[in-house]
């Protein structure tokens, strides 16, 4: 790795990859096998920083709002808080760890090689796929949701399959995170250039027209223009040859975002921002999509360790149900830090949506601070929405690709998201109700009482209706949060073909979650990974 100041101004290369994270890197590395290969990425290295490596310090990275942080805070228009990576690894260096496949239906409809793609998994999980230890506090919500009805149990499976599992993490033995920057081990160091806090501006065209040729003339990449810290402008070509392109790996908010930058998308909205517009292309933007996440936090009467992601519920109504624990929520950092749903890293479902301003952040934060440690002895029980079916768009605000795009999710607009989160809050009620749980419930809190928490709890699922506890569609929509799962923008079928190259131009495919028409399987790192 070497910082992108050190880059000449102009260099050239059979490929060029836009974005290290979770897809960017392993395709680096099988690439670099064979080729020349740059990788550009905006952020800095994940190693050496303790507070991604270590499992204790998860949510750290997500609160740090410096301008250096790993992670980049943006708001939906929803209201809803969420972070995008700027890092090497990408999400994989931010996230709760958990990893699983992608269902096989899944797989089949995504018109992916069955073999392929399997081989592709077990290359990924021989680097940074583990066993998670499941302790006294996940066995019991593995065996709550049995009790649930949550069946059969699948015992330790990356597959996905319905019913109750353990799953992998990427988090070792020791507590250590793998991120997708491990899969860098695979390349040939001699076929790879990695920039780092390199920030791509555009993509470069040029109109392709042959002798004799009577069609519309198309653009074909033939590289790009990046910036280092230092803000001096270098440009990387390709190398003249038929196969060589430029691959986009920015993640469902940058690579629809820099499609736009660089002239193609939806004409009106480029020409709006004074954009020339290489390709008319509507549907980059489209089909943005967030699995909306609901959460009860459940106040434990014995210590609780400290854990994130280890099992799942894989329901049969399309509803996932994951769990996180521990001294994380309280912790050993002060001030107080909640782990996976902390005021400090936007998960607020304290207040509504639109209400979620900074002002509230700071509130909750300094309320929460004050409270005794014992109070957030517990842990999380949570939804996620498969899918979903809403959907929204994205568009450019400024022309700074530093800069967050806005974006709108439009969470629970399909009646049918809303029910699942319904039947997912039900499912949690059980195991909150069930025998093998009972250890770590206070007999006198009933749920109702539990989803109509008073203020003195950490996340004080109090909605501002009073009926929150009997309306459990008024509950999805007040507590709804991100589980940070959001894809869409560059949709297969639409922005790209079936192999991933973007449509109506040469030489340029866009390989990441932005192509996804739904979130694969209960988590989609692994499906990145495996794609890339």
């Amino acid at each position: 790795m070497q910082q992108a100041t050190t880059a000449p101004e102009t260099s050239y290369y059979d490929y060029i990859i836009v974005g290290g994270g979770t897809a960017g890197c392993p395709l680096a590395a099988t690439l670099s096998r064979n080729s020349t290969v740059l990788l550009l990425e905006r952020g800095g290295s994940p190693y050496g920083n303790p507070n991604i490596t270590n499992l204790s310090a998860f949510g750290a990275a997500l609160s740090d709002l410096s301008p250096s942080s790993p992670s980049q805070r943006f708001v939906s228009e929803d209201g809803v808080l969420s972070a995008r990576a700027r890092m090497l690894g990408g999400g994989s260096c931010l996230n709760a760890g958990f990893y699983s496949r992608a269902a096989t239906q899944y797989a089949r409809d995504a018109g992916w090689e069955g073999g392929l793609a399997n081989e592709s998994y077990g290359w990924v999980e021989k680097v940074v796929a583990f066993e998670p230890p499941v302790r006294e506090w996940q066995s019991a919500v593995r065996d709550g949701l049995v009790e649930a009805g949550v069946v059969p149990y699948n015992g330790f499976t990356y597959d996905h399959i319905s019913g109750t599992k353990v799953g992998g993490t990427i988090f070792d033995t020791d507590g250590r995170r793998h991120t997708a920057a491990d899969l860098l081990q695979y390349a040939d160091p001699d076929g790879l250039t990695v920039l780092l806090h390199a920030t791509v501006h555009e993509i470069l065209f040029r109109i392709k027209v042959h002798l004799g040729y009577t069609g519309e003339p198309r653009p074909k990449a033939h590289g790009v223009v990046f910036r280092d810290a230092s803000g001096v402008k270098h440009s990387a070509y390709l190398k003249p040859a038929s196969k060589n392109e430029v691959i986009i790996t920015a993640g469902a908010l940058g690579s629809p975002q820099l499609l736009m930058l660089s002239g193609l998308g939806p004409a009106d909205h480029l020409k709006a921002h004074n954009i020339t517009v290489v390709l008319d292309q509507p549907l980059v933007g489209q089909g943005m999509s967030d699995n909306p996440m609901n959460a009860v936090f459940v106040p434990s009467p014995v210590p609780v360790g400290v854990s994130l992601i280890e099992v799942v519920g894989i329901t049969r109504f399309g509803s996932y149900i994951e769990a996180a624990s521990g001294e994380n929520f309280a912790g050993q950092s002060s001030p107080v830090d909640f782990g996976m749903f902390s005021p400090k890293i936007g998960q607020l479902s304290t207040v509504p949506p639109k209400q979620r301003t900074p002002e509230a952040i700071a509130k909750a934060v300094e309320t929460m601070s004050a409270l005794n440690p014992a109070v957030f002895q517990g842990g999380f029980l949570l939804e996620k929405v498969m899918g979903p079916l809403s959907t929204g768009h994205l568009e450019l605000r400024t022309l700074n690709p530093n800069d967050n795009p806005s974006v709108t999710f439009n969470y629970f607009k399909e009646p049918e998201d809303l029910q699942r989160c319904v039947d997912g809050i039900r499912i949690i009620e059980r195991i909150i109700e069930s025998k093998a749980f009972s250890k770590f419930k206070l007999d006198y809190l009933t749920v109702p009482a539990l989803l109509n928490m008073t203020a003195s709890f950490p996340v004080n699922l109090l909605p501002k209706h009073a009926n929150a506890s009997t309306s459990l569609e008024q509950f999805c929509k007040d507590t709804v949060m991100t589980i940070w799962h959001y894809h869409g923008g560059c949709q297969v079928g639409k922005v790209v073909d079936r192999d991933y190259k973007v449509l109506g131009v040469d030489g340029l495919r866009v390989i990441d979650g932005s192509t996804f028409n739904s979130s694969p399987g209960t988590n989609p790192q692994a499906t990145v990974m495996m794609l890339g």
